[in-house]
């Protein structure tokens, strides 16, 4: 519930405290004494609309903070908790708005954007008013609300989780027949590419090694004629070796002769002979060596030439062949699982929309009993509102093709206003006086399936006879006794049955220098709220006629005027 409402620097309201208690409480005053302001600044700290134009004349900012009592289990707390606020204590949110249009908002001063101080906002409160209830004119909401009623959350929910199932099975089955389609249209491309690359059998690293081959044969072509004419010249018929062996045997037949001239001869002789044999059984080697079969050269530079030109027509490095050839392969190979996959993919969606159209089967029965019960609950509270000859008809209409995660009902308020008339959507049907009693009907039979802890209604009686504002006070004097209500109200029967009176008027604030009009609250209790009371039934003039009978409508709600 609302404890405390704290409001600073808002257009005519300078500096304001209300402390607020269970059961019915009262706002009441002329018209024009800021009555829509202080429920626009309440509005503002639940996450509403910020707006510069709301913060006082002259000053820089305003600001309003609301208290909240509420359970430790109680949904709002939990949305706090999930974005990882403190929640010890009472719930305080505060939003601060400057001039220049920006707002800034905290949870038990923590703080939050805007959005997540309106969602927790929405948990905590519910305002209602002629033209602005939300829940009135969503049919998404009369879902909800009608679910509610028939507690059917659990089975909602089990829609919803069936309803992602399938969603999921649906999109995984449309992805598989987009695989499956594409590998279709590429199979025959596969199957030669395949076929192509398995006879080629490319191996890693083969480029570099035959590129290192090829290039070796290539050198030794060049290099075998200087290899061969080297050998003529020092171990060929060209070779000098035999001349020199011919002048070593004559100068060792004369080496007695003349030892000290011919020794010296002969030594150099011996090793230049030498020298040169080795030097020609060394190009011999080299020859050998240089051997190459011309064909081989012709196979190796064919196998080259194929691999580069196979990494061309795929546009990959030739080392990349391999992988290549390994992935068309595999992609070859799934296309007959993919098969597969699909035919077990829409088994699956058709498991997953029997289990989506049970579940929501099931929810749309409930919703149709619900229903029934429904509009006999709030028949039975049309009478004393004056609406004894309209009828409110939850309009629950089936559609299975149109499957979501509400499952493929849509839920919708109708009424009929008086009997022969035809029946329509209440926000297009019902004025705003018959309205405003078609949702109070509702709040009152809805109040223990799971309302907001705070209900707050903005002149509801607006327009209404005596009769039917009376109706209107003790329902909503039989609404307080379970949830917080607090109502804005031009009637004094409506005022009459509260628990807490304030009276809020404009009153002018004498400064230094200049006079300005401020708006004030009051709790009014006995006299003050008696005389309050018989305001609203006489007017400017109150007479003791008019406070007579004050004092007997407060008499009637069991207080003392």
């Amino acid at each position: 519930m609302l404890a405390h409402l704290s409001i600073r620097d808002i257009v005519l309201i300078d500096r304001l405290d209300l402390s607020f208690r269970d059961g019915l409480s009262v706002l009441t005053g002329e018209t024009g004494a800021g009555k829509s302001i202080l429920l626009d600044g309440f509005a503002l700290a639940l996450g509403g609309r910020g707006d510069g134009g709301l913060v006082r004349h002259g000053e820089a900012q305003g600001q309003v903070s609301a208290v909240f009592d509420l359970p430790l289990d109680h949904a709002a707390r939990r949305l706090a908790q999930a974005q990882e606020l403190d929640t010890d204590g009472d719930l305080i949110l505060r939003r601060v708005q400057y001039a220049d249009g920006r707002t800034r908002a905290f949870v038990n001063d923590q703080p939050v954007s805007v959005q997540i101080l309106r969602m927790i906002g929405a948990a905590i409160v519910e305002i209602h008013g002629q033209h602005d209830d939300r829940a009135l004119t969503d049919p998404a909401q009369h879902r909800m609300i009608l679910d509610g009623f028939g507690g059917s959350e659990a089975l909602a929910e089990a829609v919803a989780g069936a309803s992602e199932t399938l969603k999921r099975a649906r999109q995984a089955l449309q992805a598989q027949r987009i695989r499956v389609e594409a590998a279709r249209k590429e199979a025959d491309f596969l199957t030669h590419a395949v076929a192509e690359l398995g006879k080629l059998a490319p191996q890693p690293g083969e480029e570099e090694a035959l590129a290192s081959t090829r290039q070796g044969m290539m050198q030794a072509e060049k290099v075998a004629r200087d290899l061969i004419d080297g050998y003529e010249a020092v171990g060929g018929q060209a070779s000098p070796v035999p001349a020199l062996s011919a002048v070593l045997r004559r100068l060792e037949r004369r080496a007695g002769q003349a030892p000290a001239l011919i020794d010296p001869s002969l030594a150099a002789l011996n090793t230049a002979i030498v020298a040169l044999e080795e030097a020609g059984e060394t190009m011999e080697a080299a020859m050998r060596a240089a051997e190459y079969d011309p064909r081989e050269l012709e196979r190796c530079e064919e196998r080259l030439f194929a691999l580069r030109a196979a990494a061309r027509k795929y546009d990959v490095p030739v080392d990349g062949l391999v992988v290549l050839a390994e992935s068309m392969a595999a992609d070859l190979a799934a296309l007959d699982e993919s098969e597969t996959s699909l035919g077990r993919l829409e088994a699956e969606l058709k498991e997953a929309e029997a289990a989506f159209v049970k579940q929501a089967t099931a929810l749309s029965a409930a919703r149709k009993q619900a229903a029934t019960r429904l509009d006999g609950a709030v028949k039975l509270e049309l009478p004393p509102l004056k609406l004894e000859r309209a009828r409110f008809i939850t309009k629950v209409e089936s559609d299975e093709t149109a499957r979501g995660p509400e499952g493929f009902d849509r839920v919708e308020f109708w009424v009929e206003t008086n009997p022969g008339t035809r029946p329509g959507p209440m926000m297009k049907v019902a004025s705003g006086g018959e309205l405003s009693r078609f949702m109070l009907a509702l709040k009152v039979v809805l109040a223990e399936r799971g309302s907001a802890p705070t209900l707050v209604f903005d002149e509801i009686d607006t327009g209404v006879g005596g009769a039917v504002a009376d109706a209107i006070g003790e329902r909503l004097a039989r609404l307080a006794l379970k949830v917080q209500v607090i109502s804005v109200t031009h009637a004094p029967q409506v005022a009459a049955k509260a628990a807490q009176h304030f009276l809020i008027a404009k009153s002018a604030l004498d400064g230094h220098e200049t006079s300005r009009t401020v708006t004030r609250v009051t709790a009014l209790v006995d006299q003050t709220r008696r005389e309050e009371i018989a305001r609203m039934l006489a007017g400017a003039s109150i007479t003791e006629e008019a406070r007579a009978a004050a004092g007997r409508l407060l008499e009637a709600a069991g207080l003392r005027g």
